[in-house]
């Protein structure tokens, strides 16, 4: 056991804090919807980024490399000034929705190059230009281009020409769980010596402006000497804290309230405002801090000069100051820096330590550099999420109780109150949960965290979260959107791991989890099931673009849409609650009849998608292929034929089995017998789950092994689905041939988009007809190998397609998973297709090896696409390179399932 698993068995077993400080500070706060109170709804021009150095924010704090503890009440990141900017840089710049041709965006450059699960050792890189940031030249000529055009990127404005910018990385270390060692490590990349302001900066989130009783925490100079100085803090709720500064350094105090005289022209409530720092160092304004050395926001202001290609350390400790540690502050300071490199250097090496561990011995030093920036990100997007919805609903003036109310966004969900750890999407981009992203997450979290990643599952489904109706909440923007039901997938996953990992699961966890879970896949069946024949609109599901219509919108045509990934997810959900039930069976009888439930109702959704004598069904048996159903007012429906992922998604509803139920209860199915002999039909067309596999396993599927080549068939075309870099969302065949469908006058497009979408649906910043996205590659590589552990070695397909070269579906997986880890590693002309042509990332030594994993990837040459810090689900991919490391098909075939949970 490595020093940092004993670590994450305190922080288990309450004996040590190890997680109460973290990457939990937002990358933007501005421009979020919890920020906004405009009667619009533009959260993006009501909290906007000029104005977020002068604004108080109401539900959370954002910072540059920043920490904080896990309520967000003290927090630490790092400022920045180059003496050319018109501000400080305290927090990344990017576009508002409005102001990017592609979307938001961020125009920055940052790495997330390490983290421990308890962040008992964090590194961080940003590159700073040593020019002014040309922040009007990004709004301007973004603008400007269209959406056919590409993003115009920081690079491009020729800011970080010559080298000429600082690489400065930020570390943290932890002594002890409250004991917290900062380096910040400035190097000049330029030909030239350069000037840069370093300011190391301490502040409190705002909890004392909104009209509660809240007690005023406090900031002061504790003492400054030529050897250092020290603030001290102090808060009713964390306690006494103390940070140590090294070296003759000034201490600049204000206050973090809204400068309202800026923003609003009326008067300040206090002289010491949020933006004072920023006034004092690009302004010279001496008197917007506070000469008398107190506040609720300091920094320490280094001003240092770095010769060409020299660096400069800056040294700071973070303290609780607690009775045993009673020294005066000087003495403090004197004894804080002692045995600091030591300390360093050994949580260094424990963080080596801890990913050996984790990290296949089998990988290449590349592949594993790949694999652990890929976690590092996933421990880095972790963010303290606050959002009391009643309040927030109220302080917009909505009231439940009025029936001549507003109806406001989120008005369904007063009883939302969330002020947690949450694994975000991209701190940037997306600094809000998403139901469906979280699930994924999980896949990822768990291979360094399993006790964070369970807690994920669990918040989900707390009451303070779930719905009372059982609704899951999608995200900010609209908690009442819907997104793909894969809660149950990640939950039993998350049991799974623990089964065999300690021998046992956590069955009152999965038992309490499952009747939360029971509570969502009711409100599924009885809101999105429109005639009760087991098809599934679903709406808005996740998918942004990839339908012919606005799929959360009313249809032109009249009508509805059946969707066949809307009732893929519905099965694979059946499937899940299935696995869940089998083993909560195995422990108590009184589950097995909701065995039979979940498996009688699988079969009713497979059979409804697959149905051929009742009208137009999702499959059409030409084609091979499963297509949306278009159900007009008339009574007529047709097929929308786009080859899309909407059509792999039913692969992905399979599941195998193992034999225990039956061998336990082997008269649980008798009532199923006589559904069966009474629809012979449906048992031609889908798969039987009386007939035994490989290992005497059962398989709950969707397609039979006839359609299932089929669809694989064209999934496995270099010329349809499988790209060089993974399985495209969008069939290529659209190049040439687009779908049209005509409707009230207007013409409805889908052609294949390999890069960026070309339409402002859901927002333009993302696009599904065509990229490669990681999450749903993820489940198809899932389906592959339940579908391997059941046929096993004789099953066998074209791979490419047309290739001669044929591939057990174990080897298929594989390959998908190479491609996609190809996207990432160096290939053998030493490129990394996700940097596409950017000849500064592919080619200079201080950008090459530091990995970005974008939102979605270019379908044709893998370049990175969308949000580029999206690690949450794009960070999957350290469990698909850590499976096809650690296991083999023949362990596949004989342990089944059990075999992805391999350590080593």
């Amino acid at each position: 056991m490595t020093a940092e698993h004993v670590r994450l068995d305190e922080a288990r077993q309450g004996i040590a804090p190890w997680k109460k400080w973290g990457p939990y500070l937002s990358e933007r706060q501005w421009g979020t919807v919890r920020e906004d109170y405009s009667e619009s709804g533009d959260a993006w021009n009501y909290f906007n980024h000029d104005q977020a150095r002068s604004r108080a924010y109401r539900w959370g704090e954002d910072g540059l490399a920043g920490i904080c503890d896990d309520q967000q009440l003290l927090c630490f990141a790092v400022s920045l000034w180059n003496g050319h900017d018109s501000i400080l840089k305290e927090r990344m710049f990017g576009l508002t929705n409005g102001e990017g041709n592609h979307g938001e965006d961020v125009k920055e450059y940052y790495f997330y190059l390490d983290s421990t699960p308890t962040h008992s050792c964090m590194k961080y890189l940003y590159k700073y230009p040593q020019a002014a940031y040309p922040y009007d030249d990004l709004v301007a000529t973004n603008r400007r281009r269209s959406r056919q055009e590409l993003e115009y990127e920081a690079i491009d404005t020729g800011i970080f020409d010559e080298d000429r910018y600082f690489d400065v990385f930020v570390e943290y270390v932890k002594a002890a769980p409250e004991d917290i060692l900062i380096q910040i490590t400035a190097f000049n990349r330029g030909p030239d010596p350069a000037a840069l302001h370093v300011l190391p900066t301490l502040w409190f989130r705002n909890v004392w402006s909104w009209g509660e009783e809240v007690a005023r925490p406090s900031l002061r100079q504790a003492w400054a000497g030529r050897a250092g100085a020290v603030i001290a803090a102090s808060h009713g709720e964390l306690g006494s804290w103390r940070l140590y500064c090294e070296g003759d350094v000034a201490l600049l105090f204000t206050e973090n309230e809204t400068n309202s005289e800026r923003l609003y022209g009326t008067a300040n409530r206090t002289p010491y405002v949020k933006d004072g720092i920023d006034r004092h160092i690009v302004h010279g304004e001496a008197a917007a801090v506070n000469p008398q050395m107190r506040g609720t926001k300091a920094a320490a202001h280094y001003a240092v000069e770095i010769g060409a290609g020299q660096s400069h350390v800056l040294r700071l400790r973070l303290v609780r100051d607690t009775p045993e540690r009673e020294t005066s502050a000087e003495e403090g300071c004197s004894t804080a820096f002692g045995g600091y490199a030591e300390t360093m250097t050994a949580r260094r090496n424990e963080a080596d330590e801890f990913y050996a561990a984790v990290i296949p011995a089998s990988l290449d030093a590349d592949a594993a550099n790949v694999m652990r920036q890929a976690l590092a990100g996933m421990m880095w997007s972790k963010q303290f999420y606050y959002y009391d919805v009643d309040k927030w609903l109220t302080e917009r003036g909505s009231d439940p109780f009025d029936p001549a109310r507003r109806s406001p966004r989120n008005d369904h969900w007063h009883h939302m109150f969330n002020a947690d750890i949450v694994s975000m999407p991209d701190k940037w981009e997306y600094p809000w949960y998403a139901a469906w992203d979280l699930a994924f997450h999980v896949l990822a979290l768990t291979l360094v965290d399993e006790d964070f990643g369970k807690q994920q599952l669990d918040l989900m489904l707390r009451e303070r979260y779930l719905h009372p109706s059982g609704q899951l909440p999608a995200y900010e923007w609209n908690f009442g959107d819907v997104n793909p039901p894969v809660h149950a997938w990640a939950t039993i996953f998350a049991y799974r791991l623990d089964q065999h990992r300690h021998g046992h699961g956590d069955l009152a966890w999965l038992e309490r989890s499952f009747h939360k879970l029971l509570m969502n896949f009711t409100w599924w069946v009885n809101r999105k099931d429109r005639t009760g024949n087991n098809v599934f609109e679903g709406g808005f599901l996740g998918l942004d673009n990839i339908g012919v219509f606005d799929r959360s919108a009313p249809l032109p045509t009249g009508g509805y849409l059946e969707q066949a990934d809307g009732t893929a997810w519905m099965a694979l959900f059946c499937q899940n609650m299935l696995e869940i039930s089998v083993q909560l069976a195995l422990h108590n009888p009184a589950y097995v009849d909701m065995c039979v439930k979940f498996v009688s109702h699988f079969l009713w959704i497979a059979s409804s998608m697959l149905r051929t004598g009742e009208g137009c069904g999702m499959w059409d048996e030409e084609d091979g292929f499963f297509y949306d159903v278009l159900r007009l007012p008339d009574g007529r429906a047709e097929r929308l034929k786009v080859r899309s992922m909407v059509g792999l998604l039913p692969l992905c509803a399979v599941t195998s089995f193992e034999g225990a139920l039956v061998d336990r209860y082997p008269d649980a199915f008798e009532d199923l017998k006589p559904f069966f002999a009474a629809r012979p039909e449906i048992m031609a067309s889908i798969h039987d789950m009386t007939s035994l596999g490989v290992g005497n396993r059962r398989l709950a599927s969707i397609l039979n092994e006839s359609n299932l080549r089929r669809v694989l068939s064209k999934m496995l075309d270099e010329n349809e689905f499988l790209s060089p870099y993974g399985i495209r969302s969008l069939s290529r065949y659209h190049a040439d041939h687009p779908y049209i469908y005509r409707a009230g006058g207007q013409e409805y497009r889908v052609s294949y988009l390999p890069a960026e979408s070309d339409t402002g649906m859901f927002g333009g910043n993302s696009n599904w007809r065509g990229p490669i996205w990681m999450p749903v590659n993820g489940l198809i590589i899932r389906a592959l190998l339940q579908y391997f552990s059941y046929y096993g070695n004789t099953f066998k397909v074209e791979c490419p397609t047309g290739s001669g070269h044929d591939m057990t579906l174990y080897e298929v997986a594989a390959e998908i998973t190479r491609r996609l880890t190809s996207l990432f590693v160096r290939g053998s002309d030493g490129r990394r297709p996700v940097h596409g042509g950017n000849r500064k990332f592919q080619e200079d030594p201080h950008w090459r090896d530091y990995v970005l994993f974008y939102e979605y990837f270019h379908g044709d040459n893998g370049a990175g696409l969308g949000a580029s810090h999206q690690t949450g689900w794009t960070g999957i991919i350290s469990r698909a390179m850590h499976l096809f490391a650690t296991t083999t098909p023949e362990e596949f075939l004989h342990a089944g399932r059990a075999a992805a949970f391999k350590d080593h």
